[in-house]
């Protein structure tokens, strides 16, 4: 199979124009095959800046792009009820024409929890719900009808009658490399696997993929039903990322994620594109 190349946009600093524009001269130019972008009510990195909701804002580009599928990478668990996460992403696939991707994460940032009054919790409860959450997301995009009763979450007859346009829903998209929490729900729901090992090197990828299949083997699934994707940041020299994404694909990537930091400029995707280029 030929490697995905995608990019995600920060949605910080930076207006509806250029944001709109990344995203349709990106989607007409044909070079990438998905665009992303985070979720937070803060920035993770410096002070606070303006910045937009991702899902509202993933449907407004939805609407205005044809081809490249998207998606959060990855959506907060702790700033949505599932249930509520699942009708976004109905309503998106719909408007998308089947084009989304549901990234989802336990949530981490502290101070923008802190500061909106939104429940972190401890790392157990983090996981116990986006356990909860998978399960209860994947139950209603594929059923007419869904109950669950967990812990954290409880449904009782619940049914979305509008489905996506992907059947039997969007590809589930579960990003980190933790072994005891977040890899085994990888084995579990994944669809796409988003390995984020900042500074690491490319071979450590082969380990982590390595105990994903143990995992995916002692639960009976086949690792080669889970898309494998990298996540870089975009450096100074478009060479370093020629290299660096050329060595995770010989180590077992199908999927290069192009992190533009931010502010989004209108030059930054296209020249991403040219370094990338020479991996198609």
């Amino acid at each position: 199979m030929s490697p995905r190349f995608s990019f995600k946009v920060a949605p910080v600093d930076v207006s509806w124009d250029d944001l709109s524009f990344i995203w349709r001269e990106a989607d007409a130019a044909g070079f990438f095959d998905g665009a992303w972008l985070f979720d937070h009510f803060y920035p993770p990195w410096g002070s606070i800046r303006p910045m937009w909701e991702s899902w509202t804002v993933l449907a407004s580009l939805a609407a205005i792009t044809e081809r490249m599928r998207l998606g959060v990478m990855v959506s907060s668990n702790t700033f949505r009820h599932p249930a509520l996460l699942a009708h976004m992403a109905v309503t998106v696939d719909q408007v998308a024409g089947g084009r989304l991707e549901i990234g989802l994460g336990a949530g981490w940032h502290e101070a923008e929890h802190a500061a909106f009054g939104i429940e972190l919790g401890s790392a157990a409860q983090r996981w116990g719900r986006l356990a909860e959450s998978l399960e209860v997301i994947d139950g209603l995009l594929t059923n007419d009808t869904f109950s669950f009763a967990g812990e954290h979450f409880r449904l009782r007859d619940a049914t979305l009658a509008m489905k996506c346009v992907q059947q039997p829903r969007p590809p589930l998209v579960i990003g980190g490399i933790g072994p005891k929490r977040t890899m085994p729900l990888v084995a579990r729901w994944a669809d796409h696997w988003n390995y984020f090992n900042p500074g690491a090197p490319p071979n450590l990828l082969g380990e982590h993929r390595d105990r994903l299949h143990e995992m995916c083997t002692g639960i009976g699934r086949d690792i080669a039903d889970i898309e494998v994707s990298v996540q870089l940041r975009y450096p100074e020299d478009p060479a370093e990322l020629t290299d660096l994404a050329g060595r995770y694909l010989e180590a077992g990537a199908d999927h290069i994620l192009v992190t533009a930091m931010p502010p989004a400029r209108r030059e930054t995707i296209p020249t991403i594109a040219e370094a990338l280029a020479p991996l198609r």
